[in-house]
């Protein structure tokens, strides 16, 4: 996490952060473990057997990929979100798209690990706690996992008050 601390006429403060819950993918591996044994009980066929290791494979690599980090960056030019491992889908709102940035205290049981789109939000979420919240012009909201919300806030509203 960044913030400048030279903020000053013709300079302007940027906010870099990385919020990461590597434990959830552990969770969610070691949970995948029982699924296996109990489907290899149960498997007549080896041929099943192959296709359901596939599939399992493929799940805990797309978790890793996708719900492990956001990579977060505010300033001048907006905000931009990297999700995951390869920073994919990747993100940008220029300041001119954002009407509100505010920090809300996003609860564990309403948290959506990963990246979700829906037609009226957005979420890169990877733990609960102080998130950052933009609102668009159009009516769409982002919440992003920040690791510290406050300053992310903070630099966005600077940058638009410029």
């Amino acid at each position: 996490m960044t913030t400048s601390a030279f903020a000053g006429p013709g300079r302007h403060s940027v906010y870099t952060g990385r919020a990461t819950n590597w434990p959830m993918v552990v969770l969610s591996i070691a949970l995948v473990v029982p699924l296996l044994a109990v489907s290899n009980m149960s498997a007549g066929d080896r041929g099943d057997l192959v296709i359901l290791l596939l599939v399992i494979g493929v799940g805990v690599l797309l978790e890793m990929l996708t719900s492990s980090s956001v990579r977060t960056a505010a300033g001048p030019h907006g905000v931009t979100v990297r999700f995951g491992v390869l920073g994919l889908p990747r993100c940008t709102y220029r300041l001119a798209q954002i009407a509100h940035a505010e920090v809300i205290n996003l609860p564990a049981w309403s948290v959506v690990y990963g990246f979700w789109w829906t037609p009226r939000r957005t979420c890169c979420t990877v733990r609960s706690g102080p998130t950052l919240r933009l609102t668009l012009h159009s009516g769409r909201t982002v919440t992003i996992t920040v690791p510290d919300a406050p300053a992310a806030v903070a630099v966005i509203r600077e940058a638009a008050a410029r």
